[in-house]
């Protein structure tokens, strides 16, 4: 029997529509990125000091993974404990690019592991200062002055004829200026010097509701620096971002100038970033952190305190450690020093 016109229409229809469903769930992005858990990856294979010192324990670097979310990773983050949601304006701000996103991040990895050197080496008796050059462009906000004049990577040495090496020097000369007020910065482009004129302007509204902040449209600027440390030491990251991995590099570096080991033999996980001072920041992902530590045999997990407030990192790894049966265990710092007393307390 053959099937006619009508029915063969309806049947097509169908088909479509079908197709067109799966297109929607699988390739329409919606405005959110999903996170899971990641590796926990051994630094010492990553990490050399110039004449190291062996040990027997580990200390590992953990990742997440992550991606835009559509549908079905959207639903799949709601019910599931490993995955999460976060909105699309908590990772990068409106307009940036993936190129200008990734250089962002690779910009805080470089700062992340210049700064575990520094405190590293520092606790180490080690030689290790900065020498600034001024201050990259690594994001420009879309619709103020500042976008047309400067370009991601210039350089900006200073404003309005004053020397500017280090971010907080150009955030502190900025403040000084109010809406409408124009503002000439030096920058370098390609080893050219140039001057351009902006006019500082109201942030965007999703940047500033209420409309009273200013500025010329520069977005997590970076101080262009080098960092003068001895003995030399080497650390291949390729394709992380990010500067969540400051505690950990810090330990692994400061355990290979010691002669002594500090893990006493464990297999130590944790996050955080690390300032200048050897203070342990705030970071995300920190419930996927706990699940690939875990299931990466990892003993301990060193985590943010944030001290002690509420919904900080150690709040939400406890509560996923507790979650999961984990035997590990959670260990709140503040400091690169209260890791370091941590570990000293260990038999």
């Amino acid at each position: 029997m053959r099937e006619t016109p009508k029915r063969s229409n309806r049947s097509l229809i169908k088909w479509v529509i079908l197709f067109s469903i799966l297109i929607a769930v699988n390739f329409i992005q919606l405005p959110y990125y999903f996170t899971v858990p990641g590796d926990a990856k051994v630094l010492s294979d990553v990490i050399e000091v110039e004449d190291r010192n062996a040990y027997e324990g580990t200390f590992m670097l953990t990742t997440i993974r992550m991606g835009k979310a559509n549908t079905v990773n959207y639903l799949w983050s709601m019910f599931s404990d490993r995955r999460e949601l976060i909105p699309e304006d908590q990772i990068r701000p409106e307009g940036e690019t993936d190129e200008e996103y990734n250089h962002r991040q690779m910009m805080m990895m470089t700062g992340s592991q210049e700064l575990a050197v520094l405190v590293a080496y520092h606790h180490a008796d080690k030689e290790a200062y900065f020498e600034n050059y001024g201050v990259f462009v690594t994001s420009i906000i879309p619709d103020m002055d500042a976008e047309g004049k400067l370009e991601m990577g210039d350089r900006i040495i200073a404003v309005d004829g004053e020397e500017v090496l280090e971010a907080n020097k150009l955030f502190s000369l900025l403040g000084e200026y109010g809406i409408g007020d124009e503002v000439e910065i030096t920058y370098e482009r390609e080893d050219e010097v140039e001057q351009v004129s902006i006019t500082v302007e109201p942030f965007p509204e999703d940047i500033d509701p209420d409309g009273d902040r200013g500025g010329v449209g520069i977005a997590n600027p970076v101080t262009d620096r080098e960092l003068v440390h001895d003995p030399d030491v080497e650390i291949n990251t390729d394709q992380i971002g990010g500067p969540s991995a400051g505690l950990m590099f810090s330990l692994e570096i400061y355990n290979q100038l010691l002669e002594e080991d500090i893990t006493k033999g464990r297999a130590i996980a944790g996050t955080g970033s690390i300032d200048e001072e050897g203070n342990v920041g705030r970071i995300g992902g920190v419930k996927q952190k706990v699940y690939a530590s875990h299931e990466a045999g990892a003993d301990i997990f060193f985590v943010p305190d944030e001290l002690g407030v509420e919904g900080s990192n150690y709040s939400s790894a406890a509560e996923t450690a507790e979650s999961i049966g984990t035997e590990m265990d959670i260990v709140p710092v503040n400091t690169f020093q209260d890791a370091l007393d941590y570990l000293e307390s260990l038999s």
